[in-house]
């Protein structure tokens, strides 16, 4: 008979877990860390406002809300296509028609949890290491760390506030190397709300044009969120020539108010779609079916509540824009779309709190404005870009006009 072997006389201690190489330097994505401090701090009963996420504060369209509740009635709850239901292609297909002008095949879409597993896979399926991927700033945080994860290099090339932190085509082909497999334009911007014309991106993709081996990534998320009469414009329809060289991201989360539902879509050439693909079956598989049943009811049905909810965005930000421009040391420029203020704090830097402590960077102004006036905002040098701060006016009117008046004065009380 025998004997089980004592646990406690032979086991080896346990080494500690060491991260992979990939993520040692990354950690989750810096503004959710800072949403979830700010909501730390109101569960402790701070009255702490969060501007911080990107995220509507309406409700999901009701119609929308009742294609789910059919769906699920119906059994629609079982495993789809892999990246994207028939019904679901042939939505997007009709809104890339309705929307862009732009035909794609079926084969020429895919379908992922959130826009962000759409530009996740692309990076995935497209680069090997050291291939080089440019960022215009300020950007997005999470696209340095994807393509970090990927395998690639971030080249970031800083935008000014002047040009409306566009990327120019001068910059564009200086940035440009042998190594470079994609540029990222994201119009309008998360976070500067900049947002490109075609006479614009005409010469920027002109310079792309030249260089065979470059690819554009054209994130079209707040597509449908523009201001003061200004033309959507994505690259592919700009540029017909470089169609088989773009991926356009988009999604439902922004313009339908559906971000807890993860559901984005993407296309591009067939090619780069079947290899995005094989990353998604050997990750997450389909996306919900019944988020993607929800999907094809918001990108076929009424589209009259986008342009209603638009409005209510463009006043949110003329209320906000106005109240910044008013604080002093502060200067934020008019953003053309999103739902986002990218405002320059140079002028409350080197000044000194009542506290005693010195502000010696944006980080630390916006680290202020959270402990002493609970207003939790988004510091420039996270999103590619120093001395500003993010504001998402994603939020209540009421909201929105207290934070400002706390931000008026905490800059009146410097000295």
């Amino acid at each position: 008979m025998n004997t089980p072997l004592s646990v406690s006389a032979t086991a080896t201690p346990a080494a500690p877990f060491v991260p992979a190489e990939r993520i040692r330097s990354i950690g989750v994505s810096e503004i959710v860390r800072l949403t979830q401090e700010a909501n730390q701090l109101k569960r402790q009963g701070q009255p702490v406002i969060v501007l911080g996420l990107g995220e509507p504060d309406f409700d999901t369209p009701a119609h929308v809300i009742e294609a789910a509740h059919q769906a699920m009635l119906q059994g629609d709850t079982h495993y789809t296509v892999l990246d994207g239901t028939p019904a679901l292609k042939a939505a997007i297909q009709l809104k890339f028609h309705r929307d862009n002008g732009l035909d794609f095949a079926l084969n020429e879409i895919t379908a992922s949890a959130g826009a962000k597993q759409v530009i996740y896979n692309a990076l995935m399926a497209s680069l090997n290491p050291g291939d080089e991927v440019i960022l215009p700033a300020p950007y997005w945080t999470s696209y340095a760390d994807m393509v970090l994860i990927a395998g690639g290099v971030p080249v970031v090339v800083p935008g000014t506030e002047a040009n409306g932190f566009r990327l120019t085509a001068e910059q564009l082909d200086a940035a440009i190397t042998p190594r470079t497999r994609w540029v990222f334009i994201n119009s309008p911007s998360n976070p500067s709300g900049s947002a490109y014309s075609a006479e614009q991106l005409r010469p920027i993709l002109d310079v792309v044009l030249r260089h065979p081996q470059v690819w554009v990534l054209a994130d079209d998320i707040y597509e449908h969120i523009l201001y003061d009469g200004h033309a959507f414009a994505t690259p592919a329809a700009v540029q017909p020539a470089l169609r088989d060289r773009t991926l356009i991201v988009n999604g439902v989360s922004k313009s339908y108010a559906m971000t807890g539902w993860r559901l984005g879509y993407g296309a591009g050439p067939r090619a780069l779609i079947a290899a995005m693909a094989v990353v998604q079956s050997q990750s997450t598989s389909c996306p919900s079916s019944i988020s993607q049943a929800a999907a094809v009811a918001a990108l076929t049905g009424p589209q009259d509540i986008v342009a209603e909810r638009c409005r209510a965005f463009q006043a949110r930000r003329d209320v906000v824009v106005a109240s910044l421009n008013a604080s002093p040391g502060l200067r934020c420029r008019v953003p053309e779309g999103a739902f986002y203020t990218f405002a320059n704090c140079e002028g409350v830097l080197g000044r000194t709190t009542p506290g005693g402590a010195l502000l010696r960077t944006d980080a630390d102004f916006c680290d202020h404005l959270l402990r002493e006036f609970h207003v939790a905002v988004v510091p420039g040098s996270v999103l590619g870009l120093a001395p500003y701060f993010r504001i998402s006016y994603a939020a209540s009117m009421a909201d929105l006009q207290e934070a400002c008046a706390r931000i008026q004065r905490a800059c009146t009380a410097l000295f």
